[in-house]
């Protein structure tokens, strides 16, 4: 099969034949026909995650038909049209067991700790309790992206935040997760401040509902990822001064970017006794990020981390997609092949797209 291969940490990906891969013990492989362009696949390519083994094939969002079903599967036949969380569990431990794959100490991840979906065909393992049916009326690649980052804010606001009507809620950060958060918050009554340096982002958070939007600085130094108002010092950014203007200090705040300032930004938008959800990852490039916890003591701040989804809780997400009530199919920005997305992946935590992309492997290249 053909497939997006990282051969070296910060390399420009290759797209080459593989072995196709046989379904493991308990799991299945399924024919990918969608497959989202994430952050996540980025910190993956840059060797942020010491869990990362290569030459790998990246991707954790997916959507697809099963091809092969190991004997020891009992939920699954071959046709069946699937996704599943970025995280998938190992279905034996106490956690899986309970519903909370998304913590499973034996967890694995698809792009990560294995090939995962840049490619033509991906094993996924324990499918028993990893694999969720899509319904028809829920197109590849609006399933693709329940995977990890529309999934993933729909439970950091709902489960973790416990999100409540009439509440204000900054969500920091307006890509893949940041726009699914104002989607979903504005679903749920609450009332959303997005922030981001790209208008075009900010733009479309406004279509989706958000009531107020705060531009964010360009970085005067990329490489250190602190742009001008997003000081990462003892007192609140321009930014966090900003949305207090606005709203009187945020209920729930949520960083789905993952750098030391937009996380302070975040915490320091909030008014006291507000709930912050940490998303997106803080990689620990010089040791481990600061966090404003003066701030966090002083005003009695939760901070939540939320990581993901487990096939358990996608019932809900998905009857609500079903309905119309919410409706990732809007986020998505662009279809490309697998040539086209491996070109794209280093641009990643750069670029600023107003939406989501994502790989279809079954079309041609373009050349």
């Amino acid at each position: 099969m053909r497939a997006v291969v990282v051969e070296q940490y910060g390399q420009a990906p290759v797209v080459r034949e593989v072995a196709d891969p046989e379904p493991p013990p308990g799991g299945v492989v399924v024919r990918v026909h969608a497959t989202g362009l994430c952050r996540s696949d980025w910190h993956a390519w840059a060797g942020h995650d010491d869990g990362v083994t290569l030459p790998l094939v990246p991707g954790h969002e997916l959507a697809g038909t099963v091809v092969a079903v190991a004997p020891d599967v009992r939920r699954w036949r071959v046709g069946a049209r699937v996704t599943t969380p970025f995280v998938c569990g190992c279905g034996r431990c106490a956690w899986c067991t309970s519903g909370q794959a998304q913590v499973c100490p034996d967890q694995t991840q698809p792009g990560f700790t294995h090939d995962g979906s840049f490619a033509e065909l991906v094993a996924l393992r324990a499918a028993d309790t990893n694999l969720v049916a899509v319904p028809d009326a829920v197109g590849d690649a609006a399933a693709a992206s329940l995977g990890c980052r529309f999934a993933t804010a729909y439970r950091a606001l709902s489960a973790r935040a416990d999100l409540r009507p009439g509440e204000w809620v900054t969500v920091v950060g307006a890509g893949g997760v940041g726009l699914s958060a104002v989607m979903i918050a504005v679903a749920r009554g609450a009332r959303v401040v997005a922030v981001d340096r790209s208008p075009a982002a900010l733009d479309l958070a406004r279509r989706l509902g958000a009531e107020h939007t705060v531009l964010a600085a360009e970085p005067a130094d990329p490489a250190a990822g602190r742009p001008p108002g997003h000081d990462v010092g003892p007192g609140p950014s321009r930014v966090a001064e900003e949305v207090h203007d606005l709203t009187g200090g945020s209920h729930v705040a949520l960083d789905a970017v993952g750098s030391a300032a937009t996380c302070a930004d975040a915490i320091h938008s909030l008014r006291r006794r507000g709930r912050h959800v940490q998303v997106g990852l803080l990689p620990a490039v010089d040791g481990h990020p600061p966090v404003p916890m003066d701030r966090v003591v002083a005003w009695e701040i939760d901070v939540l981390g939320s990581h993901g989804m487990a096939a358990a809780d996608y019932p809900a997400l998905l009857a609500e997609v079903e309905r119309g009530a919410l409706r990732p199919q809007d986020l998505l920005e662009r279809v490309v092949d697998l040539d086209e997305g491996a070109r794209l992946l280093p641009g990643v935590a750069t670029a600023s797209p107003a939406g989501i992309t994502v790989i279809d492997p079954r079309l041609p290249a373009r050349g």
